[in-house]
């Protein structure tokens, strides 16, 4: 499924430059096949929004070339906006509005960053609610991503997250897959590794309470992947298969950076499962100079990076690419040309892969 470069944002150069394929305009209207317009609500704060608009567009661009695909980035209102991210956000973006005149095939939903213990005190809230109802209606697949899991859990079941005990969940935990017959796992391992970055979870009781299914798990990072009763309207995911090889690197650069500043009193604990030996004594090397920094009024040392990357291992990305090519597989073949229709007339929106009626035939006296 290669990408479109539709517009003139910065990723589709700087992928098409890393080796994807991304198609220009003019050849993608000379192939006479089918488009999937996807809409990329991103929500995340000014340093990673970029960032999460490359590392979605990866990943459904490097899904089987099933179809042309078109992003369609927008935001909704989260809070102040420095002036590059707004300079970015205006040239690169639609609003949800122009979204909603033109319609969907599939929607994806970031998570974000709030700043209040109540989600529905933050800016972001009405807004994601508006969009969420609407797609509800009018998409024929929604994805949610960390905390967009959490409104839609809040909105439609009443059901709010609590926090991760003992602390903060962080790093590449292993999940295993349910061994029920459901078209998201095809071509998945049994047993496979996941990043997870949250504070907040719902557990799987909270889905299971909610009527959802659980598709995947570990035993202690949590749910990963759940899909919403029918099996496919809303895909849920707790953990990040969006996730580059350096993000958690990255998120731990932040956070050593806010001990530094005194936005937090204690050294973080490094990402679980994540960093190699040799990293951990490069980074605790590290930590000797920024504490010495800090004490002596100093300027703190660079963080290793470059040192670091070369150490680390992606193991994860085969299996959230095949998660999302299932996903925009089942988009493809269940949806129409026309955008404002999630379905095909013959499909059945409350029970669009038919396992409703398969689990109910089941159930039937022979």
């Amino acid at each position: 499924m290669p990408l479109i470069a539709h517009n003139d944002h910065p990723s589709f150069k700087r992928l098409k430059d890393e080796g994807q394929e991304v198609l220009s305009l003019d050849r993608a209207h000379r192939q006479d096949i089918r488009e999937l317009h996807v809409g990329l609500l991103n929500m995340m704060p000014d340093a990673a929004l970029e960032a999460t608009d490359r590392q979605f567009m990866r990943l459904i661009g490097n899904c089987n070339r099933i179809a042309q695909i078109h992003v369609h980035h927008f935001s909704v209102d989260c809070g102040s906006r420095g002036p590059a991210a707004r300079a970015h956000i205006e040239r690169h973006y639609r609003t949800f509005d122009e979204v909603r005149r033109s319609g969907l095939d599939a929607l994806i939903i970031t998570g974000a960053n709030p700043a209040r213990e109540v989600l529905e005190d933050e800016p972001f809230w009405e807004p994601l609610v508006e969009v969420m109802e609407w797609s509800k209606r009018h998409v024929c697949s929604v994805v949610c991503s960390c905390l967009a899991t959490h409104a839609y859990m809040q909105h439609f079941h009443g059901i709010r997250r609590k926090p991760c005990r003992p602390n903060k969940r962080w790093g590449i935990y292993e999940h295993h897959r349910d061994r029920i017959r459901h078209p998201l796992l095809i071509d998945l391992n049994t047993r496979f590794d996941a990043p997870h970055s949250h504070v907040y979870e719902i557990t799987r009781e909270g889905f299971e309470e909610a009527g959802l299914r659980v598709l995947s798990a570990s035993p202690k990072a949590g749910v990963h992947l759940a899909v919403s009763a029918e099996g496919l309207r809303f895909v849920f995911f707790q953990g990040h298969p969006e996730y580059d090889l350096i993000s958690l690197s990255k998120e731990y650069k932040r956070e050593v950076g806010r001990f530094f500043t005194g936005a937090r009193e204690d050294w973080p604990s490094p990402p679980e499962n994540y960093f190699p030996p040799r990293a951990l004594r490069i980074l605790e090397d590290y930590r000797e100079k920024m504490q010495r920094a800090k004490s002596e009024g100093g300027i703190p040392p660079e963080f290793p990076e470059k040192e670091i990357e070369p150490l680390l291992d992606n193991t994860w990305a085969d299996t959230g690419k095949a998660m999302f090519n299932n996903w925009l597989g089942l988009v493809y073949q269940l949806t129409g040309r026309d955008r404002h229709q999630p379905f095909m007339d013959e499909v059945d929106p409350s029970d669009p892969l038919g396992l409703l009626a398969a689990k109910r035939e089941e159930k039937s006296p022979r």
